[in-house]
């Protein structure tokens, strides 16, 4: 039976020890302004207290409102946050591709360029905040168990990160954490979606969350609906391991 005051507190000394054990100072979150990276944030502030989390905002051609359910998590935990625009940078980036003789539109290389360009300003300032702060940022992973097990993220982009604190945690267990901590309804329970699309996340995979942590937990679900889960499971495969050469042993 999930306990989600017992598991916070393992979650908090996971982090805690981590922190210790590495000598670290501080952590770099993009705060999206939805549930996870809100729990993720929460989480660290009871951790390693708010004054060593440094928040980002990253919009690109984003929605007003998750630039304000950001700040909204950001005055309940009381961190500061950064607003870093990378419309600017994003627009360069596909003027340039532009160029190239034989370009063709691609829906998904937009969409996918934005969380890996976000992936890179947030090394990027967690370096700057090392070096300006002489102690030790590193980056905050936000995906949950249910995201991971259908690949439903970026490769490259918001795969990447140095500590990961949900992703053995459920949308359902998330949300459950995210009471126990107090985050905002508004953002706790807000419909998940990328941000990018225009979709919801359920939308888009064609399934729902709920029945993609039954796959996981081997519960009964639809045997249709577990066989697109699992086939979306498998097709991602690629997204978690990278195919590489091993020269034969001569020894």
């Amino acid at each position: 039976m999930f306990n989600p005051k017992t598991e916070t507190q393992r979650i908090v000394s996971f982090i805690q020890n981590y922190f210790q054990e590495q000598k670290l100072g501080g952590v770099v979150i993009g705060i999206s302004g939805g549930k996870d990276s809100a729990v993720v944030a929460a989480l660290f502030a009871k951790a390693i207290g708010s004054d060593n989390i440094i928040g980002v905002t990253l919009p690109c051609h984003s929605k007003d409102e998750d630039r304000e359910d950001a700040i909204l998590i950001s005055q309940k935990y009381e961190f500061p946050l950064i607003n870093l625009d990378l419309t600017s940078v994003f627009d360069s980036l596909e003027e340039e591709a532009k160029k190239i003789e034989d370009f063709v539109e691609s829906e998904d290389s937009s969409i996918n360029a934005k969380p890996r360009l976000r992936m890179t300003a947030l090394y990027y300032l967690a370096q700057m905040y090392s070096k300006k702060n002489q102690k030790t940022y590193i980056v905050a992973g936000t995906g949950n168990q249910c995201e991971e097990y259908v690949g439903y993220f970026t490769k490259g982009g918001d795969s990447v990160s140095d500590i990961k604190v949900l992703s053995d945690l459920t949308v359902e267990e998330v949300i459950k954490i995210g009471e126990e901590l107090e985050v905002p309804p508004k953002v706790l329970y807000k419909t998940p979606s990328d941000g990018l699309s225009g979709k919801s996340d359920e939308d888009k995979l064609g399934v729902t969350y709920e029945d993609i942590a039954k796959v996981i937990q081997n519960q009964p679900v639809d045997e249709e609906i577990r066989n697109k889960i699992e086939l979306l499971h498998k097709k991602t495969h690629h997204k978690f391991e990278t195919p590489t050469y091993r020269k034969e042993s001569v020894f």
